[in-house]
């Protein structure tokens, strides 16, 4: 014990002089400040590698000296590649990990496979080659998913461990070539022969009705709903007071219940046996670039109904023809047709409508279309929507347009709450209403109208597009590529979709299918949609997104 204390005295006797070395040879060690650390960070996202001069400069903003500063980005960047590499990593191990289960599943399978004609084992030549060829085209398809899996997982902010299943659907390609232009014929519109999805119109996967016989009665009983629908859509499109009031809100029409229901009594107020329904009445009038028989003759045909209102309509279907009407103006023309409507995002739900299309020519130049739902009794429970009678009163106009009143008037069976981010725009009527009808028409007829401007004109964008063959083909991508988009965001039945949990409240609502157009290289497909709040206007986002010097911030922020 002495020992010990004689030679920690003596060691502390020289331990003066040593510990006085070292100090001197030990750098003091510095801690940076949370607003030395919050400016680099705010550098280091702007410019993760930063020249000397603005390395200088930081040094002199923050009292730091430049290898400080030099060292701190190294150091950063060392960590943000660590961090990227164990997150690579770990989508790799759990890849890895489904692949394997999977291959184990394959092998046990291949085990009791049994020829279909025989009964006994496949031959063993033909089984080899089938077995070589899926190895090779299941590599094919990892390869692609992983690549595919990697881009979500940037814009998810962590890996993909689930993907709904993979829908052969087949995709219209972008054709930007030179199509042929058709000009104008008396009296009739642009056709709109614009290629698109088949999803949306000509082709209609998994509808949900099947082919139905409509006797001679049911014609009849259609006809005498149609006709009445008529006469109480002219009525409400012709009259104000007492059925229309202007909204102390916004100055529009709002529909007067109580007058309606004196004027037009039913046996009952609603078609559904249920608390939660709702009453959506809205009535618009404008101006459209286009006469009155072309846009007839448009909403007359299922198909370009669709390519009218890819916003609005996600599915349309005539089921019947129960009278073809007057040759050349649909006079009298009565369909029965299917049709689904959305709001371009996944928190609200579609709804879907059996409905009675009738048009009637009040006299030249006047047209009337009338939509009324149909209860077709194998359907009676899918649909939650029942329209009254709704549908616009067309009149020419002496230079070539039209004017269009519209009027919307539904019953809604509210089965989910809406989500609280829509719930206004829903419950108002604003995202079913009229005035959206009647503004996505406008719109879509001066695409339209375009195309009848001569190359000569100062309105034909600086003459980059003079060519009307050139206008019409780029009129065709831009409008497939609305349909693409209306696809990925909307909540339609023809497309299977999962929502993964995300950093918000929504989520991310994942669509996968496999293309198959022989214009597109073939692979798996991967849309991501989400839905977010911004406490700024509609008018500023929009400002914000075709502004050319302010938009790649967005990607900027994407890629950091």
């Amino acid at each position: 014990m002495d020992c010990g204390s004689g030679g920690v005295g003596a060691s502390g006797s020289g331990g003066d002089h040593d510990s006085s070395d070292l100090s001197r040879r030990k750098k003091p060690y510095h801690r940076h400040t949370a607003h030395q650390i919050q400016r680099l960070e705010s550098m280091f996202k702007e410019c993760p590698h930063p020249d000397e001069k603005q390395r200088l400069h930081l040094s002199r903003e923050l009292g730091l000296a430049p290898r400080q500063i030099k060292f701190w980005f190294q150091n950063r960047r060392t960590q943000m590649k660590a961090q990227h590499e164990r997150a690579d990593n770990s989508a790799l191990r759990a890849e890895n990990d489904k692949i394997r289960c999977e291959n184990i599943a394959i092998r046990e399978a291949l085990k009791n496979v049994i020829c279909p004609s025989c009964g006994g084992p496949p031959v063993t030549e033909d089984s080899y080659f089938d077995d070589q060829k899926m190895r090779m085209e299941n590599a094919q398809l990892k390869e692609e998913l992983d690549r595919v899996s990697s881009i979500a997982a940037k814009y998810i902010g962590r890996p993909i461990s689930q993907l709904p299943p993979v829908q052969p659907v087949h995709i219209s390609s972008l054709d930007i070539r030179m199509a042929s232009f058709d000009g104008y014929g008396v009296g009739a519109g642009p056709s709109l022969d614009l290629d698109l999805l088949p999803g949306s119109s000509s082709s209609m996967p998994n509808l949900p009705f099947q082919p139905v016989v409509i006797s001679d009665m049911d014609k009849s009983l259609m006809s005498d709903i149609a006709a009445n629908a008529m006469e109480e859509l002219l009525r409400l499109l012709q009259t104000n007071e007492p059925l229309w009031i202007k909204s102390n809100n916004d100055g529009k029409d709002a529909l007067n219940l109580e007058s309606y229901e004196r004027i037009f009594p039913k046996p009952h107020n609603t078609h559904f046996k249920s608390p939660n329904i709702r009453v959506e009445a809205s009535r618009d009038s404008g101006v459209v670039i286009m006469n009155g028989l072309a846009l007839v003759d448009m909403f007359m045909d299922s198909n370009k109904w669709v390519e009218l209102f890819p916003t609005i309509v996600s599915i349309a279907k005539t089921i019947e023809v129960i009278s073809p009407g007057m040759l050349g103006t649909h006079s009298g023309s009565l369909q029965l047709m299917y049709e689904e409507l959305q709001v371009l995002s996944p928190l609200v739900p579609t709804r879907e409508f059996y409905t009675l299309r009738y048009c009637q020519q009040i006299e030249q130049g006047l047209w009337a279309i009338v939509n009324v739902s149909y209860d077709l009794p194998q359907f009676a429970s899918q649909c939650r929507s029942h329209r009254l009678p709704s549908g616009c009163l067309i009149q020419d106009m002496p230079n070539g347009y039209s004017k269009v009143t519209w009027l919307e008037h539904v019953e809604i069976e509210d089965k989910t709450p809406i989500h609280r981010l829509y719930r206004d725009l829903v419950h108002s009527g604003s995202a079913f209403g009229a005035e959206r009808w009647l503004t996505t028409l406008q719109r879509m007829c001066e695409r339209f109208a375009c195309l009848m401007v001569s190359s000569t004109s100062t309105r034909d964008l600086g003459g980059v597009i003079p060519s009307p063959e050139g206008k019409r083909s780029m009129m065709k991508l831009a409008q497939r590529m609305v349909n693409n988009f209306c696809t990925s965001v909307g909540t339609s039945n023809s497309h299977r979709s999962t929502t993964l949990s995300g950093s918000n409240e929504v989520g991310v609502r994942v669509t996968v299918h496999k293309s198959s157009d022989p214009g597109q290289p073939n692979g798996i497909v991967l849309s991501a949609a989400t839905t977010f709040w911004l406490p700024v206007s509609p008018q500023n986002v929009f400002n914000f997104f075709k502004d050319e010097r302010t938009r790649p911030q967005v990607h900027i922020q994407f890629h950091q």
